[in-house]
C-alpha cells in the first residue's frame, strides 16, 4: 500500500501495467477526506499526455523509481473521464463510477488494509483529530470525535502537499515535453537495366584504284618491247583490293553505383495546451467588529 510519505516519490514518476508495459506517468494523487489515506492515482496517457485516467492506488507498488498498479494498460486507458479541475475532489457518483469500472466492492473501501469491516459500520475515526469524514461532506475535514465513533467516509481530495505540518501551497503547472518517432517514410531501390544506344566512329578504310603508266621507248626496254609480235590482241588483269570497317563489342565494367543514406534535419513546430495553477487567498470578515479575520484558504485542493 502506498502511504502519503510516499507521494512524493511517484509523483512524474513511470506507471506500469500489471503486463510489466508503461502506460503513462503519475501526475495526481487522490486522498480519502476521512482516513487520509491515498485511494487514487492519476496517470497521464494518449500522444504527448494530453489526457489523464484515474486508477485505484490500494493495490499498487512503489517499485524503485516507478509504480506498479495490477491492471492492464487498456483497462487504464479505458477509465470513465472525471474532472480533475473540479475543485481537486471527486464526487460520490464519480467514485462510485470508477469503483464498478475497476469491480471493486464499496465494503472493501471501507476497510482498513489488513481488516475487515463490522456490518452495519464505518470507517472509526481517530481521537480528537477530525480525520473521519461525515456523511456526504466534500472534502472538508470532519469534527473531532470520539475513538470508534463511525462515519462514513466522505469524497476522495487531492494530494498536493509533500509534507505534513507545513502550512504552505504548492502549485504545480505542466510543462509540453516534445519527442520524436521514427516512422518508414518510403523504400529506395537500384536496378539495372539495358538501353541499346547509337554510337558513331569514324575510321580511316583504304581501298587501291587503277592508274594507267606510260613509258616510253628506251634502249634500256627496247628488247623487252620488241619480243611479241608487232600487232597481236592481249589482255592484263590487276586485282584490286580495298579496307572496309568491321565492329565488334565487348563488355567492360566502367562503375560501380551503390546507394547510401544520409540525415537531414528539419524545424517542425508543435503546439499543445498545458495547465497552470493559481493560488489566491480569501479573507472573512469578524461579523461583530468588522475587523479583519483570519485567511481561509479556497476548498479543494491541499
Amino acid at each position: 500500500m502506498i502511504t502519503r510519505e510516499e507521494i512524493s516519490k511517484l509523483l512524474d514518476h513511470p506507471v506500469y501495467d500489471g503486463d510489466g508495459n508503461k502506460v503513462g506517468d503519475a501526475k495526481h494523487v487522490f486522498l480519502d477526506d476521512a482516513s487520509g489515506r491515498p485511494e487514487w492515482v492519476t496517470v497521464k496517457t494518449g500522444m504527448f499526455g494530453s489526457s489523464e485516467s484515474f486508477v485505484p492506488i490500494r493495490d499498487a507498488a512503489l517499485v524503485k523509481d516507478h509504480l506498479e498498479v495490477p491492471y492492464r494498460k487498456d483497462k487504464i486507458k479505458g477509465a470513465p473521464n472525471v474532472d480533475i479541475d473540479a475543485g481537486g475532489h471527486l464526487s460520490v457518483e464519480e467514485e462510485d463510477r470508477l469503483y464498478d469500472y475497476y469491480g471493486i466492492d464499496w465494503d472493501s473501501v471501507l476497510t482498513e488494509p489488513g481488516e475487515r469491516r463490522s456490518p452495519g459500520m464505518g470507517t472509526a475515526g481517530t481521537a480528537g483529530t477530525g480525520t473521519a469524514g461525515a456523511a456526504g461532506t466534500a472534502g472538508a475535514a470532519g469534527t473531532a470525535g470520539a475513538a470508534g465513533t463511525a462515519g462514513t467516509a466522505g469524497h476522495r481530495s487531492e494530494a498536493r502537499t509533500r509534507g505534513h505540518g507545513d502550512d504552505a501551497m504548492t502549485r504545480s503547472e505542466e510543462h509540453m515535453r516534445v519527442g520524436v518517432e521514427r516512422h518508414e517514410a518510403g523504400r529506395a531501390r537500384l536496378r539495372k537495366y539495358v538501353v541499346t544506344e547509337e554510337v558513331q566512329q569514324t575510321v580511316p578504310v583504304r581501298h587501291e584504284e587503277v592508274r594507267v603508266e606510260r613509258e616510253p621507248i628506251t634502249d634500256a626496254n627496247r628488247d623487252e618491247a620488241m619480243s611479241g609480235p608487232a600487232f597481236k590482241e592481249d589482255e592484263h588483269d590487276v586485282t584490286l583490293y580495298e579496307e572496309r570497317p568491321v565492329v565488334e563489342t565487348e563488355a567492360v565494367p566502367v562503375e560501380r553505383v551503390r546507394m547510401t543514406t544520409e540525415e537531414k534535419t528539419d524545424e517542425e513546430t508543435v503546439r499543445g495546451q498545458v495547465r497552470k495553477e493559481r493560488i489566491e487567498a480569501e479573507t472573512e470578515l469578524d461579523e461583530e467588529s468588522g475587523r479583519r479575520g483570519r485567511d481561509v484558504p479556497r476548498k479543494g485542493r491541499e
